[in-house]
């Protein structure tokens, strides 16, 4: 699903069903950075990392730990760039050279209403406003959700360009449906806070793209060299 919305330069290995909760092999220090977790986050932090090995295969790379850095962004190999995801049932990690994207983001959600009160915490007056205006057009989708994980990939690609937090309110994306009855389209964020510098120009937009199946509601946003 989720290598469907990249690139092609991206590779993405993706679980589905049991395989996305079942607790696979850690390097040792992977293992201390979980040592203390609950079961449900060891096979969440494991499994996704599973996919993430795969996916360093796959570009010729050989298998490595991926550690957490500063607020848990995780850390490379060198001349790799990436982003994992899990939510239940379903984990993924994709990779890229760093020669071919300058950073990328991907999230995924389950396809259900937001928990109560959390659209208020997250969501811009005009995203609301674009929300309920699709809404009204395809009741069968949940676009707080969505918006919510567009918001996610955002951030995950903006970090690691400036090591900086970014606040929901910071970022206000639109959602942009493509004809056909699947639900799927296009994203783009406008940046309300100064954004990343990239070939020597700053960045005032992100842009990605979004879909929903299986269940499921998946985002991603690449940040091509300028």
């Amino acid at each position: 699903m989720i290598e469907e919305l990249l690139p092609e330069s991206v590779v993405a290995v993706e679980m589905l069903g049991d395989d996305a909760i079942h607790e696979a092999p850690l390097y040792p220090e992977e293992a201390a950075l979980v040592a203390r977790a609950v079961p449900k986050r060891r096979r969440e932090f494991s499994a996704v990392r599973a996919c993430a090995r795969r996916a360093m295969e796959k570009l010729g790379v050989p298998p490595q730990p991926v550690l957490s850095g500063e607020r848990g962004a995780p850390r490379w190999p060198d001349g790799l760039l990436g982003s994992m995801t899990h939510c239940e049932g379903y984990c993924a990690a994709a990779l890229v050279r760093a020669t071919d994207l300058v950073s990328l983001g991907i999230d995924a959600e389950p396809h259900a209403a937001l928990p109560e009160g959390v659209a208020e915490a997250v969501l811009l007056p005009a995203e609301k406003e674009r929300l309920d205006r699709l809404a009204a057009e395809r009741p069968d989708v949940h676009w707080d959700r969505l918006l919510f994980s567009a918001k996610e990939s955002v951030y995950k690609a903006w970090f690691p360009l400036t090591g900086k937090w970014l606040d929901f309110m910071e970022a206000d994306i639109e959602l942009v449906p493509e004809p056909g009855e699947r639900p799927q389209g296009t994203l783009r964020a406008r940046l309300l806070v100064p954004g990343p510098e990239v070939g020597g120009q700053r960045l005032g937009f992100f842009e990605g793209r979004w879909r929903v199946a299986h269940s499921m509601l998946t985002s991603a946003v690449v940040v091509p060299h300028a």
